[in-house]
């Protein structure tokens, strides 16, 4: 057979098999829920980060003529002036929850990578050492699932006081206990087997057999665990901004406007907590969904039932 003969052969086969990407896109299309989760998301992504271009005001602008202004109301001169209407100071409820946007997606994703990365870590040492080194890192989670988690952060944001970084290290410092069990219970599975007893007698390092070996063999249940985990991030980030623990008041957050909306609900002003509690639900509804089909992509038991690889 020519080489030209193997070469036209060798391309059928690679646009015979689909990549990874393909395959998701695939599944995500045959899934249809997903698909609405991603477009969903992609509009929150854009808010987060064009919010300057996309909110019509300064969401820290106060109107003293436009105070409690109902959504989708006028001006003098026939124009739209707040589409979701405006709060007790005549801030502008839409461009609030645009910039709203930036501050609960980004501490999502920050607190979950800090927590996910250092609880992943602090599994793999646990599971591959085992000895001293497991029996501290894991009385270390035994102490802290002890405390609620909305009780030690509201002590330590009590501490530290308000602010973005001390909000993102307090709720980062929330999640690696569920990580390091997951990533201590599959390197424990993973260090026994034959693979891993290969790289050993070719002369391997321990940390290159930890992150090079068996960390890309744990990733799956982790990064399925993190998809959801961001949600209930973006969900605690709302309850502590609600209670005044959160970001400062000048920093616009979706639970910090359902917090300003309690005292105006008796007179009326159902926008104030409409539209912020149907952005928080959307978004935690659709990293759910993404979060569900990912699990069942990346289960290898799925592969010939049509949901998973």
């Amino acid at each position: 057979m020519s080489r030209s003969r193997i070469n036209t052969l060798e391309i059928d086969q690679l646009y015979e098999t689909p990549s990874a990407a393909r395959r998701a896109i695939t599944s995500m299309i045959e899934a249809r829920y997903p698909m609405v989760a991603v477009f969903f998301l992609s509009l929150i992504a854009l808010c987060a980060i064009f919010a300057l271009q996309i909110a019509p005001k300064d969401p820290n602008r106060v109107e003293i003529f436009s105070v409690l202004k109902p959504p989708l109301s006028y001006d003098r001169n026939g124009q739209l002036q707040h589409l979701l209407g405006s709060d007790s100071t005549g801030r502008d409820v839409f461009s609030r929850v645009v910039f709203g946007a930036r501050v609960s997606v980004s501490v999502g994703l920050i607190a979950v990578s800090i927590g996910g990365g250092a609880g992943a870590i602090l599994g793999l040492l646990a599971g591959y050492f085992g000895g001293r080194v497991d029996d501290i890192i894991m009385r270390l989670a035994d102490i802290q699932l002890a405390f609620p988690f909305i009780l030690f952060a509201i002590m330590v944001l009590s501490v530290l006081g308000e602010g973005l970084f001390n909000l993102v290290f307090v709720l980062g410092v929330g999640q690696w206990v569920v990580y390091a069990r997951i990533a201590r219970g599959e390197t424990l599975a993973q260090r026994e087997k034959e693979y891993v007893e290969a790289v050993k007698a070719l002369g391997a390092t321990e940390w290159r057999i930890l992150f090079r070996t068996i960390l890309p063999n744990i990733l799956t249940p982790l990064i399925v665990i993190a998809s959801f985990n961001v949600a209930g991030v973006i969900l605690a980030e709302a309850s502590l901004s609600f209670l005044g623990l959160g970001v400062p008041e000048n920093v616009p957050t979706w639970g910090a406007m359902l917090a300003d909306s309690r005292n105006q609900l008796l007179s009326g002003s159902w926008w104030l907590a409409v539209f912020p509690g149907i952005a928080i639900m959307l978004t935690v509804v659709s990293i759910n969904v993404l979060g569900d089909w990912l699990r069942d992509f990346l289960d290898p038991r799925l592969r010939g039932s049509g949901r998973g690889l």
